[in-house]
């Protein structure tokens, strides 16, 4: 019995060592994100500058800013919590970032996956500047994920998490 049992310890030891052995040296070239599909990268790259866009400038875009919302919107965000409709986002956006804040993207940050018979999810970080601050004031990078639903080859923001 004790042998059994001690052929059963070194047998998990073992398993235990050749299991962690492969993750002991990361290769970080392996890391480095490349797209899936160059694409649908570029297409959701140009989505994301188009709607940043409307965001910077809300206070003369903000119906275009609003249209790239789904009608079944989740926006959580980290300090403010989860909005789900469009024109509560389109409020608080009118109300706190018009003329006030705008949005950089942190170049080079975007990763993008698709979405079987869905559409995509964007990472990102960007950072946000407060426009009545002097303009070298530093500002946090955040961190974004976008869930974008291509239907009827109509791109939509279905789903948002934004981390600041």
């Amino acid at each position: 019995m004790k042998a059994i049992i001690r052929i059963f310890t070194i047998s998990v030891v073992c398993l235990f060592m050749i299991a962690c052995s492969g993750t002991k040296k990361i290769n970080r070239e392996s890391l480095a994100y490349k797209p899936d599909d160059q694409e649908l990268y570029d297409t959701i790259v140009q989505l994301d500058s188009l709607f940043f866009s409307a965001y910077n400038t809300c206070d003369i875009n903000l119906a275009k800013y609003a249209s790239f919302y789904s009608d079944d919107i989740e926006f959580y965000h980290d300090q403010g919590g989860i909005m789900t409709s469009i024109q509560e986002i389109v409020d608080a956006t009118k109300r706190n970032i018009c003329g006030k804040v705008t949005r950089e993207l942190v170049k080079g940050s975007i990763e993008v996956y698709p979405i079987k018979n869905f559409g995509a999810v964007e990472f990102g970080y960007h950072k946000f500047h407060n426009n009545q601050e002097p303009a070298s004031t530093k500002s946090k990078v955040g961190r974004f994920v976008i869930i974008w639903q291509n239907k009827n080859n109509e791109w939509k923001i279905t789903r948002v998490i934004s981390l600041h």
